[in-house]
């Protein structure tokens, strides 16, 4: 399998990576690497977007996604003669601005989530906006109480932990999975935690800030009632 270095430091922008395998595809070609920095689709996060560099050229990803194997796979429009051979030791550089975006978003929404207290059914981060889907039942929400609330978060500049658990944690404690629509993986291994202490605990596997003070001030724009116990609630940068 790929190594995930996103997990063991989000904030790295470049890496070396040596060239494990390239594939022609109808739209181009996928190059897969002995590791990455590249966060591939899932959870409702965007894969990451950059660049390959090698032999003084340079080749675009313009996405990244995890393949039936589980292994990590870097698209891009490239001809496959155009992209570096098996064992090329390449550089990874990724596209940061949008992926530092990602990452304030992902965890905006983890408090977004613990402000609610309705089950979420469906979400979406995006670089400028937003989403998440929650099965509200009779509970009122207002978009300026809740616009107050998750700034009064940010400003407290708490510190994020992870940690990784075996499954049968989340079997003891079910109710630690918001996320009526994307479920854990089971049968993988151990579990990834994202803890924001105080506020709130749970199973994800995208990547987050260091601290809530990274996460530029936030807007709940819209509440759009998606059925008769559905809303969805977006979010933007201020």
């Amino acid at each position: 399998m790929t190594q995930a270095y996103f997990y063991q430091d989000p904030y790295a922008k470049t890496i070396t990576a040596v060239v494990t395998a390239v594939v022609a595809t109808e739209a181009g070609s996928s190059v897969y690497f002995d590791r990455t920095i590249f966060y591939p689709l899932g959870g409702g996060q965007p894969g990451d977007t950059g660049v390959i560099h090698f032999n003084e050229q340079t080749v675009a990803i313009t996405d990244t996604r995890k393949d039936p194997n589980l292994e990590i796979q870097h698209i891009t429009k490239a001809a496959l003669e155009a992209l570096p051979p098996i064992g090329t030791t390449v550089t990874l550089e990724l596209d940061w601005a949008r992926r530092h975006k990602h990452m304030q978003m992902h965890t905006a929404m983890h408090l977004l989530g613990a402000l609610i207290d309705a089950p979420v059914t469906g979400g979406q981060v995006g670089v400028d906006k937003s989403r998440l889907d929650f099965d509200i039942g009779d509970l009122q929400l207002d978009k300026g109480a809740l616009t107050e609330q998750l700034n009064h978060m940010i400003v407290s500049g708490t510190d994020l932990t992870f940690e990784w658990v075996a499954e049968a944690v989340l079997d003891a404690q079910p109710d630690l999975v918001r996320t009526m629509s994307v479920a854990p993986p089971r049968g993988a291994g151990d579990i990834r935690m994202v803890r924001i202490p105080g506020i709130d605990y749970q199973p994800c596997g995208g990547t987050h800030v260091q601290s809530l003070s990274e996460i530029s001030p936030l807007i709940v724009s819209k509440i759009e009632n998606k059925g008769r116990q559905n809303r969805r609630v977006h979010l933007v940068f201020a």
